[in-house]
């Protein structure tokens, strides 16, 4: 079975997804069976993208998702990545991760043979020939829309603690009034909205919050 786009996520074009979109929903094959993204709504989704399997960044980077997988898990957030190669590289490619790093890879690994999902997401132009261009990863909230996205070049590998800080950081002001600073880490001070009515106080557009409470 080659990659199904949902309908609506079929008309959308190259670049489109923007933060505050639902998520295009799909359904294809993985190494972890078929996967269909909006059966993972109610949870947060972390989904991530690659160029090729057997690339040496991306090895990295999934060889410390990997190790960090019991704090993603905490955090309620499901890993999901994906490349364009077919799904016996994937398997091949989570094997020799084993082996050179020995991790075992059990989040799901997409195969877009198609580019169908790379397209839809924008990671690839509809002029592209290639994968080279995804690098991509999308915070997904259980709503099932997209909250942040980051996109780094082939040749500099993402931070997965990077990665939890924002996922922690989007959790934080979820459906809350608040805002995390510069460089905000869990059980850090927050942010206030500015106030409408500064009345002479000199922080009014920069009110830290003294006690985070027992927000988690």
């Amino acid at each position: 079975m080659d990659v199904e786009m949902t309908k609506d996520a079929a008309s959308l074009r190259s670049g489109q997804i923007r933060i505050g979109d639902l998520a295009p929903d799909f359904q294809a094959r993985s190494t972890q069976g078929p996967f269909q993204l909006s059966a993972l709504r109610g949870q947060w989704v972390l989904f991530f993208s690659h160029p090729a399997d057997f690339t040496p960044v991306c090895s990295t980077e999934f060889a410390e998702l990997a190790r960090r997988q019991a704090d993603f898990d905490a955090l309620g957030c499901r890993l999901v990545g994906l490349s364009v190669d077919s799904l016996y590289a994937h398997f091949a490619w989570v094997r020799a991760l084993r082996d050179l790093f020995g991790v075992e890879i059990t989040f799901p690994i997409i195969e877009d043979p198609s580019m169908a999902v790379g397209r839809a997401y924008g990671m690839i132009d509809d002029t592209s020939a290639d994968s080279m261009a995804m690098r991509s990863t999308f915070f997904i909230d259980p709503r099932g829309v997209v909250r942040a996205t980051t996109s780094y070049p082939h040749n500099v590998g993402r931070s997965v603690e990077e990665m939890l800080r924002l996922l922690r950081a989007l959790q934080q002001v979820d459906d809350a009034d608040v805002l995390t600073p510069e460089g905000w880490a869990a059980g850090g001070r927050l942010l206030l909205p500015a106030t409408t009515t500064p009345e002479g106080a000199a922080d009014w557009f920069c009110r830290f919050e003294d006690s985070p409470g027992d927000r988690p």
